[in-house]
Formats: structure tokens, C-alpha cells, sequence
């Protein structure tokens, strides 16, 4: 039997039944220093427990932050799954609202900032930010802006001495095709999983993507490019129009910005020196055509989320390819050789020739490409405006290079229907925000 008589000034003493005694000195369990070594040990626990507790915090916040698996909320996996997928893109290119998607990785870059921006390292960081961010916008500004005027400036100088549009637009597609499969080859650029559905599902959009890329050179071979794209500029109106007859409500706002526009264009057109009903019904019907093309893609495309903008419209392009040249080939094969002389005896170097038809093509290419890079790095609402200013400043580019004569109530029309894009670009993206900070919220 164990006994345990326990007293401040008394012995310990464990008693067995074999008679042997082990004694303890119950004063040495009181001893201050002994209490004070318990408490230091006591304390440095509970502040590794506590440093623990704030590493685990942090990596769940770092999970949260790029995506990884620790800490990922439901919120923030649909966030990043919608970013990857936005239909409005490629609209956007074009002068309006809907169309495809960028990069997916964009949001999860912005994400990860804005994280990095609400810490006191981030606040310190920020600070070096504007500079860098200000250049890169005005290097992909600047970029997009130099190769739609150099393919604007070469489509005419080409057209001018070889009017053959049908034959020129299908080069066009033909080297964005070889373009997209150099990028895919060399993996440059991820190339897709292609499947029978898929292809099926982009059929329609690249037929109406035929259609607006063929009449709008058709409109470049007949008319000064400057008006054409006064014209193009007209897009919204048509987008706004056909959105309506297929069920979308628009409010008031949407529809008065659209009057400028129309009252622009209109003036422009009756004052517009080199006017041609060819050229006018060719411009309207590549508004027709994108307009088409941007919401046929929508309800033809939903279950292909995974495919980028820019792959999308490289396979578009190639099956725009196989419908467009065939029909070129019956329409204009039988001229193309005797227009190539004649080509040849005005400019006087088949090279000088050469040149200007491939500049066309790549930079075709080029500055479409840009337009998806550019998306990705500035938000809808300021692309909206880069892309009504750069169509401003195509505009007075060409009409310094080819010297087209313009009219000043031609120029106020021009500058009114502009205006008119300008304010449905704002009105438009200010009605695409709210849903975004109200699902947000």
C-alpha cells in the first residue's frame, strides 16, 4: 500500500508494503526559483503556439492570395474561373461591348496585387508602381496604335494600284493563319485541344467574320480610308439595334449616346468628297457582319471556356480562310494576273509591290494581336477609349499620308460621330461594371 503525507515542513514519504522508503523534501516543490524556471517555460510555449497560429494564417492568406490550394475560398475559385472567360473582348477590339476573352491569368496577377496593396509592404511597394505601370500603358498603346496605322497606311497603297480586295483579304487571313501556326509550333502561344464540336461552334462566327473583313476592304478599295472608318465607327449603333431585337434591354442613356453617331456619320457622308455608294454599303455591312459575328459567338461558344482570345481568333481566321478564298478565286481569279502587270508598271518595283501586300497581312495580324495584350493589361473602360482614339488617330494619319481632301463640315461630322462612340463606350462600360461590383459584393 502507498502512502503520501504531504506537509509544508514534513518529509514525502511513499510507504511499501516491501518496507523500503523513499523520501522527497515536499519544501523543494515550493521553491520560488523552481516556480519562476516553470513559468518562463510556460510563457515561451504559448508564444510558439502563438507564432505558429500567425504562419498558418499567413499561408492561408498566400493560398488565398495566388491560388493555391490552401485557404482557396469558393468566392475567390468562381472569381478567377469568370476572369478566364469574359465574351466581351472581342467586341471590345472592334468599338463594342461584347465578344471574347482575354487571359486568364490577368485576374489572378490583379488579385495577388490588390492583396499585396491593403499590407504595409504593399503600401511601400506601391509607390514605385505608377512609373513602371504608365510606361508599360503607353508602350502597348503605342504599339497598337503604330501597327493599325501602318496596315491602314499599306491595305490602301496596295488596293490603290491593285483593286482586288477579295484577293488582298484572303492574304490577310492566309498570314494570320501561318502567323498563329509558326506561335503554336515553336509554342510561343498554347495551341487548343481541337474537337469536332468546337470546330462546329466557330463555324458561324467565322463566317460572319468573312463577311465583315471582305466588305470593309471592299469599302478600302472604294472610298479615302478616313471615311471608312467614320463609317465603322456606326458599329454601336447596329450592335444596339440587333442586341434589342434578340431580347436585350438597354436604357435610356445607351440610346441617346447612339444619336451622335448617327447624326455624325450622316453628315460625313453627304459631305465626304470621295463618296461611293460601294464604299458607303461596304462599310455598313462590316459593321453588319462584326456586329453578327460578336453575338453569334456568344450563344456558339459558351462551352469552350478554357480556349483564350487569342487562340479563338486564330482559328477563325483560318476558317475564314477556306470560306473566303474560294469564293475570291470565282469572283476575281479570272483579273488577278493582268491587274498584277498593271500593278507592277505603276508602282515600277515588283518588290516595292511585294512589300506593301505583306506588310498588309502581317500587320493585319499584328494589330489584332496587340488589341487582346492591350485588354489584358488595362481595365474594359479605358481600352474603350484607347480604341475611339486610335481609330482618331487612324484617321488624321491617313488623311496626312494620302492627302485627302476633307471638307469642314465633313471633319465636324467626323469628329460628331466619334464623340458619338466615345460616349456609348462609357455609358456601356459603366452599365457592365455595376453587375460586377454587385456580384462582387
Amino acid at each position: 500500500m502507498h502512502t503520501l503525507n504531504l506537509t509544508q515542513s514534513s518529509p514525502v514519504t511513499f510507504s511499501k508494503s516491501t518496507n523500503h522508503r523513499c523520501s522527497i523534501n515536499a519544501s523543494s516543490l515550493l521553491n520560488p526559483n523552481l516556480i519562476s524556471r516553470t513559468h518562463n517555460q510556460t510563457a515561451l510555449f504559448n508564444k510558439a503556439s502563438t507564432q505558429i497560429g500567425a504562419l498558418t494564417t499567413k499561408v492561408s492568406n498566400f493560398g488565398q492570395i495566388h491560388g493555391y490550394p490552401f485557404g482557396r475560398s469558393s468566392r475567390s475559385t468562381s472569381q478567377i474561373h469568370d476572369s478566364g472567360f469574359r465574351r466581351d473582348h472581342f467586341d471590345r477590339i472592334h468599338g463594342n461591348e461584347s465578344g471574347f476573352f482575354p487571359k486568364s491569368g490577368s485576374f489572378i496577377t490583379k488579385a495577388a496585387a490588390s492583396e499585396s496593396e491593403s499590407s504595409p509592404e504593399g503600401d511601400a511597394s506601391a509607390d514605385s508602381k505608377p512609373k513602371s505601370k504608365t510606361l508599360q500603358l503607353a508602350l502597348v498603346f503605342g504599339l497598337w496604335y503604330f501597327q493599325n496605322i501602318v496596315f491602314n497606311i499599306y491595305n490602301k497603297k496596295a488596293l490603290n494600284v491593285f483593286p482586288f480586295p477579295w484577293f488582298l483579304a484572303s492574304f490577310q487571313l492566309f498570314v494570320g493563319s501561318i502567323w498563329m501556326l509558326i506561335l503554336w509550333s515553336l509554342k510561343l502561344q498554347p495551341c487548343p485541344k481541337i474537337s469536332k464540336p468546337f470546330i462546329i461552334a466557330l463555324l458561324g462566327p467565322a463566317l460572319f467574320h468573312t463577311i465583315g473583313h471582305i466588305s470593309a476592304c471592299v469599302s478600302f478599295s472604294k472610298v479615302a480610308v478616313s471615311f471608312t472608318h467614320v463609317i465603322k465607327s456606326s458599329e454601336p449603333v447596329f450592335s444596339v439595334v440587333f442586341s434589342s431585337f434578340l431580347g436585350d434591354i438597354y436604357p435610356l442613356k445607351v440610346w441617346l449616346s447612339i444619336l451622335p453617331i448617327v447624326l455624325g456619320c450622316s453628315l460625313a457622308a453627304v459631305t465626304e468628297v470621295s463618296f461611293n455608294f460601294q464604299g458607303l454599303w461596304g462599310a455598313l455591312i462590316s459593321n453588319v457582319g462584326f456586329v453578327l459575328r460578336n453575338i453569334y459567338s456568344k450563344r456558339s461558344l459558351q462551352n469552350f471556356k478554357e480556349v483564350d482570345g487569342l487562340n479563338l481568333y486564330g482559328w477563325i481566321s483560318i476558317i475564314s480562310l477556306f470560306y473566303l478564298f474560294p469564293v475570291a478565286v470565282v469572283i476575281e481569279g479570272s483579273q488577278w494576273i493582268q491587274g498584277y502587270h498593271k500593278a507592277i508598271e505603276a508602282v515600277g518595283k515588283s518588290s516595292t509591290f511585294y512589300i506593301w501586300v505583306l506588310l498588309s497581312g502581317v500587320f493585319y495580324h499584328l494589330y489584332n494581336q496587340s488589341s487582346y495584350q492591350a485588354l489584358d493589361e488595362i481595365s474594359p473602360l479605358t481600352f474603350s477609349v484607347g480604341n475611339t482614339m486610335k481609330r482618331v488617330v487612324v484617321i488624321i494619319s491617313t488623311v496626312l499620308v494620302f492627302r485627302n481632301p476633307v471638307r469642314p463640315l465633313n471633319a465636324l461630322g467626323s469628329a460628331i460621330a466619334i464623340f458619338g462612340t466615345f460616349l456609348y463606350s462609357q455609358v456601356t462600360a459603366k452599365k457592365a461594371k455595376k453587375p460586377e461590383v454587385e456580384k462582387q459584393n
